[in-house]
This record gives C-alpha cells, sequence and structure tokens, in this order.
C-alpha cells in the first residue's frame, strides 16, 4: 500500500537481482514508472507477493494485492503469479542487518530485498 519492491528473476541461475522499489501514493502506483521497468527489463512473467496472516489467511491488504495483481495481468497482458509473501520481510531485514547492521535497514531496501526472496522462493517451486 506505501512501495513496490521488485526484482528481476533469472529462470537459469534460479536467482534474482533487487531493483528500485516503488513508491505507491494512496494505495495507487505510479502506472508510468512502472511501465519503465517492464519496457526496460521486458519479463515474460509477473510474481505478486500476497500478504496473509501468520496461520494462511487473509487480511484486507490480501485482498489490494490480489486486485494490484488482476490490474497487472490486464494492463501489461503478461502471466502474473502469487506467491506467499509471509516471513520475507523479516528474513529481508536480517541479511540486511547482517551487511551492515541498523543503518542498512532502509524500507526501501528491505522491500526490494523481500522482493528477492519471493520471486527466488517462485522460482523454485515453479521452473521446469
Amino acid at each position: 500500500m506505501k512501495r513496490i519492491g521488485m526484482a528481476v528473476g533469472q529462470t537459469i541461475s534460479m536467482s534474482a537481482s533487487p531493483l528500485k522499489t516503488l513508491l505507491v501514493k494512496d494505495g495507487v502506483p505510479n502506472w508510468d514508472d512502472l511501465t519503465k521497468v517492464i519496457k526496460e527489463w521486458q519479463p515474460t512473467e509477473l510474481i505478486v507477493g500476497i500478504p496473509v496472516t501468520l496461520d494462511g489467511e487473509n487480511q484486507l491488504v490480501t485482498f489490494a494485492a490480489k486486485k494490484f495483481s488482476k490490474k497487472l495481468k490486464h494492463r501489461y497482458q503478461l502471466p502474473v503469479h502469487s506467491e506467499d509473501e509471509r516471513f520475507t520481510t523479516i528474513e529481508a531485514r536480517s541479511l540486511l542487518f547482517e551487511q551492515g547492521g541498523f543503518h542498512h535497514l532502509n524500507k526501501s531496501e528491505i522491500d526490494s530485498i523481500a522482493a528477492v526472496l519471493i520471486t527466488e522462493q517462485w522460482l523454485g517451486t515453479n521452473s521446469a
């Protein structure tokens, strides 16, 4: 609802790299910025992290993420996949803390690293 962490994944290496986090205003992404990223990287598929509660239940932001997925599919005419994003923010914080302590923990970096984790998780379970 505030930021979109992004990553680009590679099916050969089964890895992902962080991209710039996009800011969201009033729950609406800057579609022009998102379109620039899509044009630059030319993905064949998109993955959206779906936030759920610790026990896997939907919450309000779950429905917003699912709505965002539908808009992505309609706007870019690409397959859009959902991936459970539980614990990715916690893991991203931990990784960044290990790299540089508290001063390395900014929200944009956390979101981008979480996007890497979500992408790699999806690649690990869905790539042939």
